[in-house]
């Protein structure tokens, strides 16, 4: 099996950084979804085995549907726990790095971070910044978890794999890879994951967990957002979807409550492209999915200080949810028309 993720001169200098027991923490992005949790608690369970001491830190408090993780409980949350997470990153040997690529997406700990002594990166998004001591970098990769595998198997800790890091890793190949259906699923993916189960994942579990886990609220949020918070644009083929503070506030929004509802735009027959606008107390949040050679990461990063992925990516307004999606509407055919089906 090839490592293709995995560049050799990195490798060798994390051998080198790992030569004995360190001290290690492990950080990803504000808003943890499963691939971000998933890379972190896994690659936690291998170091600890392999004979380190690691904790992982989160800039905030993950969506409940993952709290099934293992070790999901011995998390530290800046909003929970701020002195302890950020002095548990400031006083570690290696701070790790994960599923993000600009140390602004750790929110009120990039401070800590930048404090480090020794940083290593390991992501997929594109265009990362030179802030790590060892940098793994593949944006071809289905996942974080998809790297992080193939990064553990080589430093030869693949029989650090127990169930609870294969359980881990598999959650963030699921999520990260829509259940296996998006483009960035390769043939290598689906080795990684048969290799995972192999270790012990129960896959009824997994996707029972990650599926199987809605709030009455939550079906009702997604059934209004559906009827009466969408937009279809034929001519442009785009779908829209809006939620304002007071809506989300009817339905007993929860963190993580609109996870994935942007996708249900993008599978309207005919669409290209499913943009969702989610209001916030401070800003307005965007998520964009697309299908084919419709690079959405390059036109958040232009215009919504985002990024992410070609067809999967996230960005933020500080204008009014009307304001945002007007000028999003008002950007849009000269996007459209860059990019031609």
């Amino acid at each position: 099996m090839s490592f293709t993720s995995v560049p050799e001169d990195q490798l060798e200098k994390l051998q080198v950084l790992l030569d004995k027991p360190k001290r290690l923490a492990i950080v990803s992005h504000f808003n943890p979804d499963g691939d971000a949790i998933g890379s972190s608690l896994g690659l936690m369970h291998v170091l600890r085995s392999a004979g380190h001491t690691v904790n992982v830190v989160m800039p905030n408090t993950p969506a409940t549907f993952l709290d099934w993780l293992p070790g999901r409980k011995e998390l530290l949350c800046f909003d929970a726990s701020p002195d302890a997470s950020a002095s548990t990153i400031r006083t570690s040997d290696i701070l790790f790095c994960l599923d993000f690529n600009r140390l602004d997406r750790i929110g009120a700990l990039e401070q800590a971070a930048r404090k480090a002594p020794l940083k290593v990166l390991i992501d997929h998004h594109q265009d990362p910044d030179d802030f790590a001591d060892a940098s793994f970098s593949d944006i071809s990769a289905s996942s974080t978890c998809q790297m992080v595998y193939d990064i553990v198997k080589g430093l030869g800790l693949s029989g650090s794999i127990g169930s609870d890091a294969a359980t881990c890793l598999y959650t963030g190949l699921v999520t990260d890879s829509g259940s296996f259906r998006y483009r960035s699923t390769t043939p290598h993916t689906m080795r990684v994951a048969a290799d995972l189960m192999e270790r012990g994942v129960d896959i009824d579990h997994v996707h029972g967990a990650i599926m199987d886990t809605n709030s009455e609220d939550r079906l009702k949020l997604l059934g209004y957002t559906l009827s009466e918070g969408m937009t279809v644009h034929h001519e442009l083929c785009t779908a829209v979807l809006a939620l304002s503070k007071e809506q989300l506030a009817r339905f007993n929004f929860q963190a993580g409550d609109t996870e994935g509802f942007v996708n249900y735009g993008l599978s309207i027959m005919g669409m290209r492209l499913s943009a969702f606008f989610v209001e916030r107390p401070d800003l307005v949040k965007i998520s964009l999915r697309s299908k084919g050679d419709l690079p959405v990461d390059r036109f958040l990063k232009e215009h919504f200080n985002g990024g992410g992925h070609a067809n999967a990516a996230g960005g933020r307004s500080e204008l009014s949810l009307q304001a945002t999606v007007d000028r999003f509407m008002a950007l849009l055919p000269a996007f459209l028309d860059a990019h031609p089906v």
